[in-house]
């Protein structure tokens, strides 16, 4: 029976793309639910000092929605993309434009891109997630990784979001 398994692991590769894309997903949806029923300025009050706001993770999110969407078009559309790392996001003007918005503004484009995103996604074939890309912090580097990568890197400030929102009442279900 577990070589059965294993056997239907290795050979169903391409449903663990798919499901990732439906991690992306979920994931949205939580930033969504995390933030939604606040006014704008509780959302935009830090509740742990000196860390990032709800609005500014949500912030963070749609600005990583950004970058992350312009390197898969590199990956998807360049032989040998080069990668260069996102270093520090409190100095990135355009994060800090996009703190100057609603917050309902910010997460409302951020939703259509995720969308935007996983539909791209869905239809990658096998060999497009994993096309390859040069990063100089990972010696292998594909869609694949690109997109493992991201969902971690997300799941972490879904984390922030749930403990920054825990001292403002009961969690929205």
């Amino acid at each position: 029976m577990l070589a059965m398994a294993e056997h239907d692991h290795h050979h169903d590769k391409h449903g663990v793309h798919l499901a990732l894309v439906e991690r992306l997903r979920h994931q949205a949806a939580d930033v969504r639910r995390l933030t939604s029923g606040l006014p704008e300025e509780t959302l935009a009050t830090p509740t742990v000092p000196g860390k990032w706001s709800l609005k500014e993770l949500v912030c963070h999110c749609r600005r990583m929605e950004e970058v992350f969407g312009e390197r898969f078009d590199r990956m998807l559309t360049q032989e040998s993309a080069v990668i260069v790392p996102y270093d520090n996001p409190d100095t990135d003007g355009r994060f800090l434009e996009l703190t100057k918005s609603p917050t309902e503004d910010v997460l409302a484009d951020y939703l259509r891109e995720r969308e935007a995103l996983c539909l791209r996604l869905d239809g990658l074939t096998p060999s497009e997630w994993h096309r390859k890309a040069q990063h100089p912090q990972f010696s292998r580097y594909d869609v694949h990784f690109q997109v493992e990568y991201m969902a971690h890197h997300e799941a972490h400030h879904i984390y922030q979001l749930f403990q920054r929102r825990i001292p403002l009442g009961k969690l929205p279900h």
